[in-house]
């Protein structure tokens, strides 16, 4: 692990300005870039930590407020630690702002964020990697199958809705995804049931997508997110040695 720096960036866009946070090795100099998406409880300490542990293997990492929209980090009054079980409520604050984000305006700011990472010193020539936690597993997807000359891996982690019988959803973009993917999902995950894995998985197969998808055994939704209920140390640092290598092998 190298000594990190994080800095908090804003990232301009079509609609105004997302702000962010950047952590990249400490020395300066140029690495593969990576663009980390986020789950639904938005830009916090848990995903800058993500980010710096990213970083401290080799990484830029950039990891945009996806709900500028709707004001800076943190968009949502959020306790230390997050159980929603306990707080109920917090799905009625964020649940209209989840979907306010539509795919057509998610995949305008994939755009800018894909070019803020081209422009920045910090980060190296070349496509960049993704990776995506929660709803960010959707928007890793949908962005290698948007911008397939600027992605070389993507994985997502906990996603869920991502292969249903609606006309937007993700895996409608295998088509055009030429990244190499990696999915884990959680097998105790409503949103991600059996048969849209099934799907998910038969759907990548036959567009010729390098891909590889797993379900983590007593995992929840949300299983890498430390700072919540559905934390799982284990299938966390699964998923820890899984992005790892497909960033290994694709820079």
């Amino acid at each position: 692990m190298t000594s990190v720096q994080g800095t908090a960036v804003d990232v301009p866009t079509a609609d105004g300005v997302a702000d962010a946070y950047l952590a990249h090795p400490e020395d300066g100099l140029p690495r593969p870039g990576v663009l980390l998406y986020q789950d639904a409880f938005g830009l916090r300490p848990h995903l800058r930590s993500m980010a710096d542990r990213l970083a401290g293997e080799g990484y830029t990492v950039l990891v945009p407020n996806v709900f500028y929209r709707h004001g800076r980090s943190p968009v949502f009054d959020l306790p230390e630690f997050i159980d929603t079980d306990a707080r109920p409520d917090l799905w009625n604050a964020i649940g209209p702002v989840m979907q306010s984000l539509t795919p057509e305006l998610a995949m305008r700011d994939a755009g800018s964020y894909l070019g803020w990472l081209a422009e920045s010193p910090f980060v190296a020539d070349g496509p960049v990697a993704l990776t995506g936690y929660c709803m960010g597993a959707r928007l890793t997807l949908l962005t290698a199958g948007t911008y397939p000359d600027q992605v070389a891996a993507a994985a997502g982690f906990h996603g869920g809705r991502l292969a249903t019988d609606a006309p937007d959803s993700p895996h409608l973009v295998a088509e055009r995804v030429t990244a190499e993917l990696y999915f884990g999902h959680a097998d105790e995950d409503a949103s991600m049931p059996p048969e849209q894995i099934r799907l998910l998985e038969d759907t990548l197969t036959a567009a010729g997508v390098r891909h590889r998808s797993e379900v983590y055994p007593g995992a929840h939704h949300g299983y890498t997110q430390a700072d919540t209920s559905a934390y799982h140390r284990e299938a966390a640092e699964r998923h820890w040695a899984a992005l790892l290598d497909l960033l290994k092998r694709t820079f």
